[in-house]
This record gives structure tokens, C-alpha cells and sequence, in this order.
């Protein structure tokens, strides 16, 4: 199994049935020394708004989400899911989970 730390849409319960089939299970968590920054991505029928992730000065800033245990299938499928403006990183959480993480590009 994998971690995955969502901090946006995979949170969402219809995203994750359209993506996986099935609603994940996981843990509150805190990635810290980040934070939040606006991000319009070109869509099928326009642009949409969402966020990404970019490391600050204050390592104490938190973002907070969720960690999910997913099989690496699904991870290979949350790789397509998200545009060329993430990229996927490992990251060490507040509780000291080792995670995957989808920053800016």
C-alpha cells in the first residue's frame, strides 16, 4: 500500500468513486512548511481554479488534508488524474507518515 496526502479535490467523495470506484478511508494529517496558492489549469471546457502546494520561510505553516492507503494501481491513476501542473513528491508528515504529495511543477 501507499500514502497519499490530499489537501484538495481527492478529498471529495464523487471524485474518488469516478477515479477509484470506491470511497478511501484515511487519516487528518499536516504537511508543514507549506502552504496554499491559487492555480487556474485549462479544462475541456475552460479554466477552473484549484491549489497547489509551495514550500514557505515559516516551517511551522500548516497545510492540512488527509492521508489515504492506496494500492499503487490507484496511485498510477491519480498520476493521470492530476495535470502537468503537479508534480508527485514524498514528504514527511507532522506525525512522521512518509507520503506522497502533489506539488507545484
Amino acid at each position: 500500500m501507499e500514502k497519499l496526502f490530499s489537501y484538495g479535490t481527492l478529498r471529495s467523495k464523487e471524485i474518488q468513486m469516478r477515479l477509484f470506484n470506491k470511497l478511501l478511508t484515511g487519516t487528518p494529517d499536516q504537511l508543514l512548511g507549506h502552504k496554499l496558492k491559487s492555480l487556474q489549469i485549462e479544462e475541456e471546457f475552460g479554466m477552473a481554479d484549484y491549489v497547489v502546494v509551495v514550500p514557505t520561510e515559516a516551517p511551522s505553516d500548516p497545510i492540512h488534508g488527509v492521508v489515504f492507503n492506496i494500492s499503487s494501481t490507484d496511485l498510477a491513476k491519480v498520476d493521470l488524474f492530476e495535470s502537468n501542473a503537479y508534480k508527485r513528491i514524498q514528504v514527511t508528515l507532522k506525525s512522521g507518515v512518509v507520503a506522497w504529495i502533489y506539488i507545484e511543477n
